[in-house]
């Protein structure tokens, strides 16, 4: 088969990246090539009965397939160059705030327009961070919810499924290039195309690294983020979530000035497992019908770790502390704050006893068996301060889910137009190592979209 554009990964990247390229063009021939399932067949087996534990299917159901890892998350969509990447400094900040306004206006079009957008703009909350030692990043964000994030990727795929083909359970085995452009090789079989946009997020890490290898592609080190989930009581955070819904607050510890952030905020959220790599880690989403709220808040502390030389992956650093909490609780560990400071390991009895109903079945632990000491310094450092502005955070019941590592693609050597040194390869969103977000993801595919269709005649 020949394609004027192939997009090998169907997550918010190369989904926006087809929308807006058929969108330009409606004469173009694009495929999208994924190794996961359709949307409607995605569906993790474990069912909390029958099925207690990751088995590692083929695909993950939760990483992978239509809409990528973002399909089953919260749906927010955070309009800021604060934080979510560094789009803009290869796109400029104006250029890239006016792409992530443009993906929300396309997903408010196909079924998200009656969810909430929230602002930090003109909040009380920032100077009552700044007056406990906490910044509280600015943002827009808009929150589908994992229910209505779930319609508005049905309805994109609805709109594309006609004009463009996709190839569900296909994962590409290579990339070679060609005398007219790229060669696309899967099972047996091949297609070739002009462009290639490579857009396989944060699961396609490997993959992406083999491919960079092969082409010849520079590449450096990224961080990994390494912390854990805290669940609590939904009012002891209500101030801030009513107004903010996310709030990205960041505190400099006062031991080793190390950074550490909230990330991910789920209010009246459940907490899940992930699966990333055969490593089973925590993860948190929320809904927008209220009918299908909790009474708890979930959100993650994390503390960024970046590495030089000697030592260049950090991924794999982030692998080690994950593997080494599957093999303690054969999962994921919960422990009550009040044990934590206790050093004691907490266990069922007093999970059940605790003031907060866990909303995952995890194995009570000690995570001070898992996290590095500097870490957990950190974290239970950041503990005490957001109790500050939100009291009840340092309670003995609030419960420590871990770890959670947020894996970062190594950093692809890509110019201003997202392009490698081989012209017509894009790598766009978590892949790239630029990315770290739904909504930054989503604008990088429009832009090279709108690159390729713009400066470029396809044949």
């Amino acid at each position: 088969m020949k394609y004027d554009v192939i997009i090998i990964g169907s997550g918010p990247g190369g989904i926006f990246s087809a929308y807006e390229l058929i969108k330009n063009n409606p004469e173009l021939k694009v495929a999208v090539f994924e190794k996961g399932e359709p949307l409607e067949k995605r569906k993790c087996p474990i069912d909390g009965d029958k099925v207690k534990s990751c088995i590692n299917c083929r695909t993950c159901a939760i990483m992978s397939g239509f809409g990528g890892a973002g399909a089953f998350s919260d749906g927010k969509y955070n309009i800021t160059n604060d934080f979510g990447g560094t789009l803009y400094e290869h796109i400029g900040k104006e250029k890239a705030i006016k792409l992530m306004k443009y993906v929300d206006e396309i997903n408010c079009a196909h079924g998200g327009a009656e969810t909430h957008m929230y602002s930090t703009t003109d909040t009380k909350f920032k100077k009552i961070c700044m007056q406990n030692k906490l910044k509280l990043l600015d943002a827009s964000v808009r929150h589908l919810g994992t229910d209505i994030n779930y319609v508005v990727l049905e309805n994109l795929f609805s709109e594309l499924k006609d004009k463009v083909d996709f190839y569900f359970n296909t994962p590409v085995k290579k990339v070679e290039i060609t005398d007219g452009g790229y060669r696309v090789i899967y099972g047996d079989d091949h297609a070739d195309c002009k462009y290639c946009i490579l857009s396989v997020g944060r699961s396609g890490s490997k993959w992406m690294e083999e491919i960079c290898s092969d082409l010849n592609i520079g590449t450096k080190s990224n961080r990994v983020d390494i912390g854990v989930r805290v669940e609590l009581p939904a009012v002891i955070f209500s101030h801030l979530t009513d107004e903010l819904y996310e709030s990205k607050i960041v505190y400099r510890t006062e031991k080793y000035e190390d950074r550490v952030r909230t990330f991910c905020m789920n209010p009246y959220g459940s907490v899940v497992n992930e699966n990333t790599n055969g490593i089973i880690t925590v993860n948190g989403h929320s809904y927008d019908d209220p009918a299908r709220h909790t009474d708890n808040t979930n959100f993650a502390l994390l503390v960024a770790k970046h590495f030089s030389e000697p030592f260049k992956d950090s991924n794999a650093y982030g692998e080690s502390i994950a593997r080494l909490s599957n093999m303690l609780g054969g999962g994921v560990i919960v422990q009550r704050f009040g044990d934590l400071i206790r050093g004691r390991r907490s266990n069922t009895e007093r999970i059940a006893e605790s003031t907060v109903t866990p909303t995952l079945a995890a194995t009570p632990g000690d995570l001070s068996l898992v996290l590095p000491k500097r870490i957990l310094d950190g974290i239970i450092e950041m503990v005490y301060a957001l109790d500050k502005v939100a009291p009840g955070t340092a309670n003995d019941d609030t419960l420590l889910y871990g770890v959670e590592v947020k894996f970062y693609n190594m950093e692809v050597d890509i110019d201003d137009n997202l392009e490698t040194k081989h012209k017509g390869l894009y790598v766009i969103g978590d892949g790239s190592g630029v990315t770290h977000s739904l909504s930054h993801a989503s604008a990088s595919g429009i832009y090279v979209a709108d690159h390729i269709t713009q400066n470029d005649k396809p044949a």
